[in-house]
């Protein structure tokens, strides 16, 4: 692995550098846990859109700039060393559309893709229901076959963005009567604002509405919102979630930023007789530089047509374990009040909380870790 970059690609760093530099907002916008925040982050991406700078890797015709993971990886670390805004878009751009490019129909991307990627449509991730979690398997939302599409009805919780967003994707048991709980299922796209969908956003420790419950009451979803075929979504949905937990939703960039203002902050901060605390520093950059070389190895991997399968879950219980230590650090460096304050530290570190339950709890990533990595025998499901 080469980790000097070719010239066409420094200067597409370069390129990129200058415009974040150059349009990157002076004052931070409001949380986008906010409808304020929400509507100022729209409206971020419109603008990124605007310079094809919201989703680079996609092709042309989609709004993206059709370049490798090399490029993606390069101006993901620009991105976050500019200071720029936290993506509302995500759940879409990194989550949904790796499986529409996979699984989805040329009409259907042609119809999603571009109003996901400047920000028109914002969407939400709907799997987990009250009593299934990790285990995703056991869910008991469904959808009955009707003419010309389908009617779902039950609930989802722990929706992120759902309070504000504007449509979202999930899987629904299509066939009760299948043999086994991940048979039967399909894959569908619905409208947050349509008939019989009702949002309850659920508040954070902080109080403000990142998650939000849906109730569905035989709301309508044409066919044309099936991704796949009917009754094939677990497998569709395991793409997804090897996105999830893979490097898509956390590029290295993002934590290498961090680590270095966590670094400004312990030499504003810092007391050097404080040695343990000095030393959780020096893990923060450690770890941010490790995870930068893990990820590139499996960036020249995918470059050579290969895939990490259940390797992605070392990676998700790694970096969700990692956000959690480096943001505990700073709220240590600021003392007992950071955590009250509404400032750049205590909003991520309240993020990172959900980090080891998010995209598969951490017992479930080990749990696969030990079963398809090193071959041990099944626990204690």
């Amino acid at each position: 692995m080469d980790l000097n970059h070719a010239p066409h690609v420094e200067a597409f760093r370069a390129e990129a550098r200058d415009w974040l530099a150059a349009h990157v907002p002076a004052t931070p916008l409001p949380s986008l846990e906010t409808r304020e925040g929400f509507a100022a982050h729209r409206e971020w991406e419109a603008l990124l859109h605007s310079a094809r700078w919201a989703v680079v890797s996609w092709p042309e015709e989609y709004g993206g700039r059709g370049v490798d993971i090399e490029h993606w990886l390069v101006f993901e670390e620009e991105y976050w060393a500019a200071g720029a805004p936290g993506r509302v878009s995500q759940n879409g751009i990194n989550l949904l559309a790796p499986t529409l490019f996979d699984h989805a129909t040329d009409e259907q991307r042609a119809r999603v893709l571009p109003s996901m990627a400047s920000g028109e449509t914002i969407w939400a991730q709907a799997w987990s229901e009250p009593e299934s979690g990790s285990d995703l398997a056991s869910l008991k939302s469904r959808a009955v076959r009707t003419e010309g599409g389908w009617l779902l009805s039950g609930q989802k919780t722990w929706s992120s963005r759902a309070a504000f967003a504007d449509r979202a994707f999930g899987i629904f048991r299509t066939d009760p009567d299948a043999p086994k709980p991940h048979q039967g299922l399909t894959y569908l796209m619905f409208d947050l604002h349509a008939p019989g969908v009702t949002v309850r956003p659920i508040g954070r420790l902080d109080g403000k509405p990142a998650f939000a419950e849906l109730f569905l009451d035989e709301v309508f979803v044409p066919d044309a919102d099936v991704i796949g075929e009917p009754g094939q979504g677990w497998r569709i949905a395991m793409s997804t979630t090897g996105n999830e937990r893979g490097l898509t939703l956390r590029a290295p960039g993002r934590f290498l930023a961090a680590a270095d203002r966590l670094v400004d902050l312990w030499r504003s901060h810092g007391d050097p007789a404080d040695t343990a605390l000095r030393d959780r520093v020096a893990d923060a950059v450690v770890g941010a530089r490790a995870y930068q070389l893990f990820t590139w190895a499996n960036a020249s991997r995918f470059a050579s047509g290969e895939t990490i399968g259940a390797e992605s879950s070392l990676n998700k219980v790694f970096w969700s374990q990692y956000d959690i230590a480096l943001h505990e650090s700073a709220l240590d460096l600021l003392g007992p009040d950071a955590e009250l304050a509404d400032g750049e530290w205590a909003e991520p570190w309240i993020f990172s909380l959900a980090g080891p339950i998010y995209a598969g709890t951490n017992e479930i990533q080990r749990d696969i870790i030990a079963e398809r990595l090193l071959g041990l025998p099944k626990g204690r499901r």
